[in-house]
């Protein structure tokens, strides 16, 4: 069944959680947008969620609320649940979603080994027992000076103290739980989350792995349960059946022994519900955020968590949400199967606050897709507000609607990739006449060829397709854009989107047949562009995998190659970056002997930390050799001659990719002035930044048309 042709009768229908009903099951789960003044709401938080309410999101749940603000909390920008003072912005934000169509869920959070604020406020943390040193820190590694920095700057230099909760301690997080429960029920709300995960306090209790105590709260899955069954009851005491009261709560607890398994998981869910939860909201921990982070919290694989959340379903009677890259299709068929009864679609929502509303109304190929590239979540490890590589609105949500324009404008776009393809979408929904020209005989650019590696790339090309065609943009692909060309369409306006040049090594042998830049590795893997510089039995392979459809899809291409690859066993990558690292990991995947030389330390720029950490593992697990701190020397027919430190290496080498050397340049832009009158430049023709230096760059353009 295809996008276009599925509906979502179950995702779409009305629940209910305790005292609650909600007008669908698609969840906003908690995602820190840290928009807060001091622990008050504010509105570009109002602004963040009453945009997903009215996007038709039937349930939307806030970001982390510490319960005994600042003491437990991450960030000053989160809100605070522990004073009067907060009720104001609570009741603010929850009649603007009410008013929006949606019920308001708040997240009650005490961070403990977490709370960055008590550590800067020189407060020791408070934890079941001492952690344990964290294992695995070799991403750090892959973390450049600015990143580094910026973590260590947030952190002002102090270095973390822990203090074993007593009971007294615990007695008082019990009593700060309930009186901030009360709060959000006077101010409106309809349900609270009580966080017992992602090593937060109370899921620090839960788990073996951070929880050594041996008095009444350690040792037996009932004793660790103990203090979240506590906390559920005096929430109930306090709210009575005014608002519904869910359970955040770690399926699974990865990267670590002694974490948490789903059989631990689905027993302490029977204890919530005995205790008096109204449903269980499952997700993962990742105990190393540094090693793991891509398992849990937020997972790099679809429906992650999905066979976690129908054990925990299986155990027990109340409602379960799920989470984990839940895209619609996955949420509308576990419901379905009642393996799940909610959906919970974060940084989905992040991409497109419509998304309830598209599905609504028929229109799923329309939903903006979340390419998983982590740049959402890498914004927090700094204490930053969220970026979104594909939504340039997330954070700043008054740059919607689009203004239409009062003078409309013939825009001319040169490049059909990710930028010239966001700059064409944008400028007509503006009212403007757009035409695209491209030399290839497809759209994309280098969006096509990085679906390849990264398939959630291909959705994103799939959306700007649709959205193209829907807006009547004129495409014309095979046609070679000129100044001469340019001129005889007489545009007001041109936008250069032709993307960075890539360049062969300075080093002898850098022009031998066998060396390909991303440019002609695409053109012997797409069968189209030029592939003069490409061996004779390439090439007809090339032409072969065109005649027969192949090329024109990525999917088919992932698939075919896993079992037949037209190149030579050795491979040799120059150049660790965002591209080098993900085609080291695609080739070696497919039985290649890789090797990967970076003249530099970290791998992986510019991706985003979680997303690099994951690839650079990933790569040392699927056999790639990594050569760090690495120079080429030379290529042979044979090998490729590096220096490595104080050493001469070499490598074989049948096949050599050069992904480095990669450069913003526009000649087409700097020859049209004086022809033109209004001439700009998006993505990497720009500034080499991939997929969201496109979207950001492209819309910046299109909003000053």
């Amino acid at each position: 069944m295809t996008i276009r042709s599925q509906t979502f009768p179950h995702l779409l229908a009305p629940g209910t959680i305790g005292p609650m009903t909600v007008p669908n099951r698609v969840v906003l789960p908690a995602m820190d947008m840290n928009l807060c003044e001091d622990g008050e709401i504010e509105k570009g938080d109002i602004d963040h969620f009453v945009a997903r309410a009215a996007g038709g999101t039937g349930l939307i749940i806030t970001g982390c609320c510490a319960v005994a603000y600042p003491l437990g909390c991450t960030s000053r920008k989160e809100p605070g649940l522990s004073e009067d003072r907060f009720i104001p912005g609570l009741k603010a934000l929850a009649d603007a979603v009410h008013d929006a169509g949606s019920k308001l869920c708040v997240q009650m959070t005490h961070h403990g080994k977490v709370a960055r604020i008590d550590t800067l406020d020189g407060r020791p943390q408070l934890v079941p027992s001492t952690p344990k040193p964290p294992g695995d820190m070799s991403a750090m590694a892959d973390c450049p000076p600015e990143e580094l920095g910026k973590m260590a700057a947030i952190n002002e230099g102090k270095r973390a103290t822990y203090h074993e909760a007593t009971k007294e301690d615990l007695d008082w997080l019990v009593r700060m739980f309930a009186e901030a429960a009360g709060r959000v029920k006077a101010a409106g709300g309809d349900a609270v989350e009580i966080h017992c995960a992602h090593n937060y306090v109370l899921g620090a209790f839960l788990s073996r792995y951070t929880n050594q105590r041996s008095d009444e709260y350690g040792g037996s899955m009932e004793n660790r349960a103990r203090l979240a069954c506590e906390v559920i009851r005096a929430v109930k005491e306090e709210v009575g059946g005014a608002l519904a009261v869910i359970v955040r709560l770690a399926g699974q607890e990865y990267g670590e022994t002694d974490g948490l398994t789903v059989d631990e998981a689905a027993a302490a869910a029977k204890m919530f519900e005995e205790a008096g939860a109204d449903a269980i909201h499952v997700t993962g921990t990742a105990l190393n955020a540094f090693a793991n982070f891509t398992d849990g919290p937020l997972p790099d694989k679809v429906g992650y968590y999905t066979d976690n959340a129908t054990r925990i379903k299986q155990a027990i009677s109340i409602p379960v949400i799920t989470v984990g890259r839940m895209l619609p299709e996955v949420g509308e068929k576990m419901i379905a199967e009642g393996r799940t009864d909610f959906a919970a679609m974060g940084r989905q929502l992040l991409a497109d606050p419509q998304l309830v509303n598209k599905l609504k109304d028929g229109v799923p190929e329309r939903v903006r897709p979340c390419i998983n590239c982590y740049v959402c979540v890498q914004e927090n490890f700094w204490d930053e507000t969220p970026l979104c590589a594909v939504n340039p609105a997330l954070g700043n949500e008054a740059l919607l609607p689009f203004v239409r324009t009062s003078t409309p404008k013939h825009v001319v776009v040169v490049g059909a990739g990710p930028g010239g393809l966001e700059t064409a979408r944008v400028a007509a929904e503006r009212g403007h006449r757009v035409t695209v020209l491209d030399k290839s005989d497809r759209l994309g650019g280098t969006l096509w060829f990085s679906s390849l590696t990264t398939p959630d790339n291909g959705r994103l090309l799939s959306w700007l397709k649709v959205e193209i065609e829907r807006l009547g943009v004129d495409v014309r692909l095979k046609t070679e854009a000129s100044v001469a060309s340019i001129r005889a369409l007489n545009p007001d306006a041109v936008v250069v989107a032709t993307g960075a040049v890539r360049e062969r090594p300075s080093v002898p042998g850098g022009d031998l047949p066998h060396v390909h830049t991303g440019d002609s590795l695409r053109a012997l893997m797409t069968g189209a562009g030029d592939v003069s510089q490409v061996p004779p039995f390439l090439r007809t392979m090339a032409k072969l995998g065109k005649l027969s459809g192949i090329t024109k899809s990525p999917a088919a291409i992932r698939a075919v190659t896993r079992k037949f690859l037209p190149m030579g066993k050795d491979v040799v990558v120059i150049g660790g970056s965002l591209v080098g690292l993900e085609l080291a990991e695609f080739l070696a995947e497919r039985g290649r002997n890789v090797t990967l030389i970076e003249e530099g330390q970290q791998l992986g720029i510019p991706m985003a930390m979680p997303r690099r950490w994951t690839a650079v593992r990933h790569a040392k697990h699927v056999g790639v050799d990594i050569h760090r701190n690495s120079t080429v020397q030379r290529i042979t027919k044979e090998h490729v001659e590096f220096r490595s430190g104080d050493k001469t290496l070499t490598a074989p080498a049948d096949m050599v990719v050069v992904a480095s050397g990669v450069s913003a340049q526009a000649p087409l832009a700097d020859a049209l002035i004086g022809v033109v009158s209004d001439v700009h430049v998006v993505g990497d023709a720009v500034n080499v930044d991939y997929i969201e230096g496109a979207m950001h760059t492209a819309w910046k353009v299109a909003m000053d048309l």
